[in-house]
C-alpha cells in the first residue's frame, strides 16, 4: 500500500503505529513499509585453474570424443621358443639271421671273436667249457660240407662217436644216413654237429647249465657255414635250439622259425631202432625238408 494511505487510514482511526498518538503537533512522522529483505548476493564461483600451454604445433586433445580410460596394457609374456623337432632315426641296417645268431653269443665269449671253423675246431678240442670236456674222449665238433645249404643237429655224442670224434658214425648214425640218401642227399652234402660237443656219462640227456655252455659254440658253426635250412632230429635238439620246453608231437609237421632260418624238427634215428612204427613220420617229414631246401636253393 502506498505510505499516504497508510497514514491517512493512521489518523483515522487513532491509531499510533509507532506505539505513540501525536494528535497536537502538526508533524507527522511519516511510517513506510518495511521494505522487502534484499536477495542474497549469489556467490561468484572461483575461476579455473589455469591450463599449461601446449607446445606450439601440436593439436588440441579431444575430450569429447575420447573414450574412458581403460584398464592399464598388459605387456605379452615373451612366448617360449619351440623346441626343434628331434630327426627321425635312421633304420639299422636289416640284420641277416646269421648276423642275428652270431649275436646270441655273448659278447666277451671268446667264440665270439672266431672267424673260421677251423679255428673253432681248435678252440673245442683245447677248451674246457663244463666237466664233460674234461671226461670226454675225444671232442665231437661236426663233419660234413662246410658251406652245406642243409645243416643236421643232434643232442649229443654216443660212445661210438666219443671213440671215433665224429658225429653219427654207431647204428644210430647209419641210418641217419640212409634216410639222407632216401630224399637224395649224401652225407658229404650237408653238415653234422650237436648241441653237445662231449658225451653225457650213460648216454642221458644234457642238463641246461651244459646247453647254455656249449650251445654258443653251435651258433658260432651255424654263422661260419651259413645253411638255408636245419633239421633237428629229437626233441632235446629241437628243444635246446630252439629255447623250448615242447613236445616233439607240437614241433614235428612244420618248419620252426630261428631268427629267420627255417628248421624242421622230427624223431632222432635212435628212437627208430627203439621203435620202427614212427619211420612213417619221419618219412613224411623229410620229405617237407627236400621241398623247403629245393624252393630255397633253385636257381642257385
Amino acid at each position: 500500500m502506498h505510505p499516504i494511505l497508510v497514514l491517512q487510514s493512521a489518523l483515522e482511526a487513532h491509531i499510533d503505529i509507532h506505539g505513540e498518538t501525536d494528535l497536537l503537533g502538526d508533524e507527522v512522522v511519516a511510517v513506510e513499509t518495511e521494505a522487502p529483505p534484499a536477495a542474497p548476493k549469489q556467490a561468484l564461483s572461483e575461476p579455473p585453474p589455469p591450463q599449461p600451454a601446449r607446445p606450439v604445433g601440436t593439436a588440441e586433445p579431444d575430450t569429447k570424443s575420447a573414450a574412458p580410460p581403460g584398464p592399464p596394457a598388459v605387456e605379452p609374456r615373451p612366448v617360449p621358443a619351440a623346441e626343434p623337432a628331434p630327426e627321425p632315426q635312421r633304420p639299422s641296417p636289416v640284420e641277416n639271421p646269421y648276423q642275428r645268431i652270431s649275436a646270441l653269443i655273448p659278447a666277451d665269449s671268446p667264440i665270439a671273436r672266431i672267424d673260421t671253423l677251423e679255428a673253432l675246431r681248435s678252440f673245442v678240442a683245447e677248451t674246457e667249457l663244463i666237466e664233460l670236456d674234461h671226461t670226454r674222449k675225444n671232442p665231437v665238433f661236426g663233419v660234413g660240407n662246410p658251406e652245406a645249404d642243409l645243416m643236421v643237429i643232434g643232442e649229443a655224442p654216443g660212445a661210438d662217436e666219443d671213440a671215433q670224434g665224429e658225429p653219427f658214425v654207431g647204428r644210430a648214425g647209419q641210418l641217419l644216413t640212409k634216410i639222407l640218401g632216401a630224399i637224395g642227399f649224401e652225407r658229404e652234402d650237408v653238415y653234422i654237429a650237436n648241441i653237445l660237443k662231449s658225451r653225457p656219462p650213460n648216454n642221458r640227456d644234457p642238463r641246461p647249465d651244459e646247453v647254455a655252455a656249449h650251445i654258443p659254440v653251435l651258433y658260432r658253426q651255424i654263422a661260419l657255414i651259413q645253411p638255408k635250412v636245419m633239421l633237428c632230429v629229437g626233441k632235446t635238439a629241437g628243444n635246446s635250439l630252439l629255447g623250448r620246453n615242447a613236445s616233439l608231437k607240437s614241433m614235428r609237421g612244420t618248419f620252426q622259425d630261428f631268427h629267420g632260418l627255417p628248421v624242421l624238427v622230427t624223431y632222432h634215428p635212435a628212437a627208430l631202432l627203439r621203435n620202427p612204427n614212427w619211420k612213417r613220420p619221419t618219412w613224411e617229414d623229410v620229405q617237407l625238408l627236400r621241398e623247403k631246401y629245393d624252393q630255397l636253393t633253385a636257381g642257385a
